[in-house]
């Protein structure tokens, strides 16, 4: 038995994280602190001035747990992580998970190439951006490909010259001026890569100036079809590059400006990017569990677990208040970039008007975002509060596990299980089991079986629901009170036409309303794990199939063996087959017809 008080008194009064667990030992929350013995205690002391969701998640506590760290910024990352492994219910999360395209010039080369990447590393590359908009980097480096003849290959250039190797069709095409044959001056070379490295930086007007001159010629020329293409691109170009600038007089420096709004349980974080000067993207973050928050606490909350994913960090971080750890969050940042990083809340001036502006687009998107998210709030959390009425549960169930099992007359019985964390599929917990002690087509103890090899792993959920009727609610039963567990267990039954129809327990049956979101959410859990279980099945007897006797007939390999079972779809069928039939199927020819054939007459 864990004694809280007890260990209460045994607590460092050191740096650290600490972790929060339930009954379930489910982790409900992590928290780092300066003094570990003043933080932790802090929760267990008078509940006068906690909020209200402290004092539901002290309800919760069953025990905690803690790992002292040398210093306040190694807790402050490993909280970070803790948070993106477990997710813990009580803790302010970031529902996104983006990454986003950078353009990158590799002057780390001897012939620079402009690639699109997704990754910044140390490799003495340039890199632009963060781009939210993925279309506009794509319309980019066309139109540097098209205006600048580079290399787009990533072949050893001196190898390819040394050994005189053949060059592509871009150099045929006049897409690329070919330094792989070695017929291109490294200077020239060169000024393309510096150009368009002003172009990336801002200075896109010698671009645009020289595609500008292209459709001109074009014109005179009569080909008004390439100067409508000309025409187009610089459109493109100026839209993209040009529409979004700032009237700034710090354009040379790159930042982001975060700003936030707020409603109910969530708050919505709006991040321009600035880049030398120009708006080159901007993005909303929603996070969860905000209720009761700190404007200080959610904003630091986001800072942390935005970039933690982030591989590029601007030089400054423009804020519209002042955060929790503001000081240790620049360490951490600065680190992370490998040079100084910094945090400023302007109070007045050119800065603060952008962080009004940044607020207010936070403000539009919340709006819209309850708007146009309602339904689906109502299909996700909404069907769970609405099954945690019905069901009588403590609390709306985080992480739903369901269980079915699929065999055809007992044969390669298995058992599938699916996940629903937060109302939506978790497809990276679902699991698959071939049934081990049940012989015969026995749906219960193979049921019973899959549980309880589940259970043995931990990380329990707060709701089973199992693809059957009180049968299968019986035996699992069994084995929940075998570990001496508690998780609230009911079967998804169907009617006479295998539909769903509603929820049974041992003690309950609850028919569904069939117009509710709940009926359409507990459909498509059983709808989900069914197929899950189905798809797992064909794949193990399609695999056995393929492993057939077919294997022992001369001249029928894996493509002729796949051409015969699809076309006849079994072995029955090609055993029955006569030499015309056999010789239908792709890639037969007669003499393997005729091996088929002999072989299933002979004797």
């Amino acid at each position: 038995m864990f004694d809280i008080q007890q260990h209460l008194k045994n607590l460092p009064a050191k740096p650290g994280v600490y972790l929060m667990k339930d009954k379930n030992d489910n982790i409900i929350y992590v928290g780092k602190a300066i003094s570990l013995k003043n933080r932790v205690r802090q929760y267990f002391q008078s509940s006068k001035n906690h909020s209200s969701k402290v004092v539901s998640m002290v309800k919760n506590i069953n025990k905690f747990e803690y790992i002292i760290t040398d210093s306040e910024l190694e807790a402050l990352i490993l909280e970070c992580n803790l948070i993106k492994q477990y997710r813990p219910k009580y803790n302010i999360l970031l529902r996104d998970d983006k990454t986003y395209p950078y353009i990158k010039v590799t002057i780390n080369e001897e012939y620079p190439r402009v690639l699109k990447v997704r990754r910044v590393i140390k490799d003495k590359a340039k890199y632009f951006g963060p781009y939210t908009n993925t279309g506009a980097v794509n319309d980019t480096l066309e139109i540097i490909r098209n205006t600048y003849p580079i290399r787009t290959c990533n072949i050893d250039i001196q190898k390819s010259i040394k050994n005189k190797m053949r060059p592509c069709l871009n150099l045929h095409i006049k897409k690329c001026v070919g330094p792989c044959v070695g017929n291109v001056d490294k200077d020239e070379y060169n000024k393309m890569v510096e150009e368009i490295i002003l172009f990336l930086s801002g200075k896109e007007e010698k671009l645009i100036e020289l595609l500008k001159e292209k459709m001109k010629k074009c014109a005179m020329d009569f080909n008004f079809e390439d100067a409508a293409i000309y025409r187009d691109k610089i459109k493109s170009l100026e839209d993209m590059m040009q529409k979004q600038k700032i009237d700034t007089t710090t354009s040379d420096l790159n930042q982001d400006i975060i700003a936030m709004a707020r409603a109910n349980d969530e708050a919505c974080v709006q991040v321009f990017f600035v880049r030398n000067g120009k708006i080159v993207g901007r993005e909303h973050f929603i996070l969860e569990g905000t209720m009761e928050i700190e404007k200080a606490a959610i904003l630091g909350t986001f800072i942390k677990q935005f970039y933690m994913e982030q591989e590029y960090i601007p030089k400054e971080l423009i804020i519209e208040d002042d955060i929790e750890d503001s000081f240790i969050l620049q360490e951490w940042l600065s680190s992370k970039k490998g040079q100084k990083v910094i945090i400023k809340v302007p109070q007045k001036g050119e800065k603060r008007s952008l962080i009004e502006m940044v607020r207010k687009n936070a403000i539009e998107y919340l709006e819209k975002f309850s708007d146009t998210n309602k339904r689906k709030y109502e299909k996700s959390i909404g069907a769970l509060d609405e099954l945690k009425e019905i069901l009588g549960l403590e609390k709306r169930p985080k992480r739903i596990e369901s269980f079915d099992i699929s065999n055809i007359q007992g044969v390669d019985s298995i058992g599938s299980m699916v996940v629903f964390t937060d109302g939506k599929k978790d497809k990276k917990e679902y699991r698959r089991y071939k049934i081990e002690t049940v012989i015969g087509p026995n749906d219960y103890d193979s049921m019973a079986e899959i549980v309880d090899r589940r259970i043995k792993y931990g990380n329990l959920p707060d709701l089973i629901l199992l693809d059957g009727g009180k049968g299968q609610v019986s035996a699992v039963k069994k084995v929940l009170k075998l570990h001496n567990v508690e998780i609230p267990l009911w079967g998804m039954y169907k009617d006479d036409k295998h539909r769903t129809k509603g929820l049974i327990s041992q003690e309950k049956q609850i028919e569904l309303d069939k117009t509710s979101n709940l009926y359409r959410f507990v459909a498509g859990i059983q709808e989900e794990v069914h197929n899950y279980a189905i798809t797992y099945h064909r794949s193990l007897r399609n695999k056995s199939l393929t492993k057939s006797v077919l294997d022992d007939i001369q001249g029928i390999g894996e493509k002729r063996k796949k051409a015969l079972l699809n076309h006849f779809k079994d072995i029955e069928n090609i055993k029955k087959a006569t030499f015309e039939e056999l010789l239908e199927v792709d890639g037969m020819n007669k003499n393997s017809c005729k091996s088929v054939y002999n072989f299933f007459r002979k004797g």
